[in-house]
C-alpha cells in the first residue's frame, strides 16, 4: 500500500478526514467546511435517516441539553441551526425563568432570562445537526468504514487507515485529521505506534449511574419548565439527583442518577420512589400519575477522564482531537456537547487565521480545545471528587478554599440576581470561571442573599395544576 502525500502541492485538493459521524464529527466537518475541499467523515455505524437511535451511542436515551455557550457555537457554524431545531420540535429554555431546579444550597428563583438551554432528545439533536453538515458540497461519509490508524510519522500525521464493511483496506491522504470519536477513541495508541509520547491521563470516579425513563406529559404542559433536584457534594452520603426535561412529542424525559452505593435501577417499580428519595420529591410527585412509554435504561459509563494532548511536547502536525475524544464528564452537568461545539470554534478560527497545512497549526488547535475542557472539567470533577467512595486525585488546600467560596457563591445566588447571573454564565459555559471572582460578584457573595430561601419548588398554580391532568391523547 502506497504511503499518501504529506503536503499539499500545486492545485491539489486540500483534503481533510474526520474520525466519527457523531456530534462532534459534524461539527468538525462544519468548522473545515470553507477551508477544505474535500472533507471525509469516517463512521463504523450506519447513521440513521431521521431522528432515530444510533447504535454507536447508546447514552442518547438520557437527558442532553446544550447550553446557551455551546448553542452559540453550534449557532456560529450553522447559522439557522437553532430555528430548525426549534421547527423539528425542541423547546429553547430561559434560564433561570423556564427551570425549577434544587442546587446544593437550595432553590433558585425564577428570575428574567439570563442564559438558555436548548432541549430535546439526542436524536433529534444530531439529526438537525447532522442534516445540515451532510448537505454541504465536499462534505462524504463512509459508514460502517473502521479506522485502523494513522498514516505519517511522529513529526506529521498524513492520513488514516481504514477498513470498508467488505474488508477493503485504504488509506485516505489528509492534510488534517480530526479525532471525534468520542468516549471509545484511541488516539493515544495511534499516535503511539508513529512514535508520539503519550499523553498523561486523569480520571475521576464518583461511581456515578444514571437511569432514564420516557413519560407522556401532561395536557397543557407545553411550556413547562425543566425540574431538577441536585445533590448536596458536602453531604457524607451518595449523591443522587432527579431531573425532568421536556421533548419534542409531547413527553417528558426523566433521568434519575447517583453516585456509588446510591444508585438507581433498572426496576420500573422503583423508579418514582428513588425520585422521592432525593433531597425534595418534586420529581416522583410530578410523574406519579404520568403514563410511561418507555422502559427503563440505565448506563454506568459516568467516568470523568481528560487526555492533556495539549501538553505533549511534540505535537505532530496534521492531527486534532477534540470532544468527547479529549475529555468526557459525568452527564449530570451536561456540559459535553457544548465543549465539542466550542473546540469546533476553536478548530475553524484557528485554521481561518493560520490556514490548513500551516506549521503549528494542529498544537494552536489542540491548546485552543483545552480551554473549554478545562472549565467542564474543573466544574465536573471538583463535586465529583467530594461523594463517598470517589476515585481520583483529592483536591489541595487552593481547591478546598475555592470550594467554600463556590459554597457561599450558590447560598447568595438563591437570593441575589447579580450572583445568579454569574452562576448561570459559568455553568451554561458563556463565560470564564473568572467571572465568579469579579469585584462586584465577589462583594455580592459576601453580603449574602438578599431574599430568604424558598422553602418550596418555585412552581406556579397552573404548573403544580397541569401535572394532575389526564394524559395527552396518543
Amino acid at each position: 500500500m502506497s504511503k499518501p502525500v504529506s503536503v499539499r502541492r500545486g492545485t491539489d485538493p486540500r483534503r481533510a478526514v474526520v474520525i466519527g459521524g457523531g456530534m462532534a464529527g459534524m461539527l468538525a466537518a462544519a468548522a473545515l467546511h470553507e477551508h477544505a475541499d474535500l472533507i471525509t467523515v469516517v463512521e463504523r455505524d450506519v447513521l440513521p435517516a431521521g431522528p432515530e437511535p444510533r447504535k454507536g451511542l447508546p447514552q442518547a436515551r438520557h437527558v442532553h441539553v446544550v447550553w446557551s455557550g455551546g448553542a452559540r457555537a453550534m449557532e456560529d457554524l450553522l447559522p439557522g441551526l437553532t430555528d430548525r431545531w426549534l421547527a423539528a420540535g425542541a423547546r429553547r429554555i430561559p434560564l433561570p425563568t423556564g427551570l425549577v431546579s434544587m442546587q446544593s444550597q437550595g432553590w433558585l428563583r425564577r428570575w428574567p432570562e439570563m442564559q438558555f438551554m436548548i432541549a430535546c432528545s439526542r436524536d433529534l439533536l444530531d439529526w438537525v445537526v447532522r442534516e445540515q453538515v451532510v448537505a454541504r458540497p465536499g462534505v462524504t461519509v463512509l459508514e460502517r468504514t473502521e479506522l485502523l490508524g494513522l498514516e505519517g510519522s511522529s513529526a506529521r500525521v498524513t492520513g488514516v487507515r481504514v477498513r470498508t464493511a467488505d474488508g477493503e483496506e485504504s488509506v485516505l491522504d489528509a492534510d488534517l485529521v480530526v479525532d471525534a470519536s468520542g468516549r471509545g477513541s484511541r488516539a493515544p495508541l495511534w499516535l503511539g505506534a508513529l512514535g508520539v509520547p503519550t499523553p498523561h491521563e486523569e480520571e475521576v470516579d464518583s461511581g456515578l449511574a444514571y437511569a432514564s425513563r420516557v413519560f407522556r406529559a401532561p395536557e397543557g404542559s407545553e411550556d413547562y419548565p425543566l425540574v431538577n433536584v441536585q445533590s448536596d457534594a458536602r453531604e457524607p452520603v451518595p449523591g443522587r439527583t432527579t431531573t425532568i426535561v421536556p421533548i419534542e412529542g409531547g413527553r417528558w424525559l426523566v433521568t434519575l442518577s447517583g453516585t456509588r452505593g446510591g444508585q438507581p435501577s433498572a426496576d420500573a417499580e422503583e423508579f418514582e420512589k428513588f425520585a422521592r428519595s432525593v433531597r425534595h420529591p418534586v420529581v416522583g410527585e410530578l410523574i406519579a400519575e404520568a403514563e410511561p412509554l418507555s422502559d427503563v435504561v440505565v448506563t454506568r459509563s459516568t467516568v470523568n477522564r481528560r487526555i492533556f494532548f495539549e501538553r505533549v511536547k511534540h505535537w505532530p502536525e496534521g492531527f486534532v482531537a477534540l470532544g468527547d475524544a479529549v475529555a468526557t464528564y459525568n452527564p449530570v452537568y451536561g456540559h459535553g456537547l457544548s465543549v465539542a461545539a466550542q473546540g469546533a470554534v476553536a478548530l475553524r478560527d484557528n485554521v481561518a487565521v493560520h490556514g490548513l497545512t500551516c506549521a503549528g497549526l494542529a498544537r494552536r488547535v489542540q491548546r485552543a480545545v483545552a480551554r473549554p475542557v478545562s472549565v467542564a472539567w474543573d466544574l465536573a470533577t471538583g463535586q465529583d471528587i467530594l461523594y463517598p467512595g470517589a476515585v481520583g486525585r483529592q483536591p489541595g488546600l487552593g481547591a478546598k478554599v475555592l470550594r467554600r467560596y463556590v459554597d457561599r457563591l450558590l447560598l447568595t445566588a438563591t437570593g441575589r440576581p447579580l450572583v445568579t447571573k454569574a452562576f448561570f454564565e459559568v455553568i451554561t459555559l458563556s463565560s470564564p470561571l473568572t467571572t465568579l471572582v469579579r469585584p462586584e460578584v465577589v462583594l455580592a457573595v459576601l453580603r449574602g442573599p438578599a431574599l430568604p430561601k424558598l422553602t418550596t419548588p418555585p412552581l406556579t398554580e397552573r404548573e403544580l395544576a397541569v401535572a394532575q391532568r389526564p394524559q395527552r391523547t396518543p
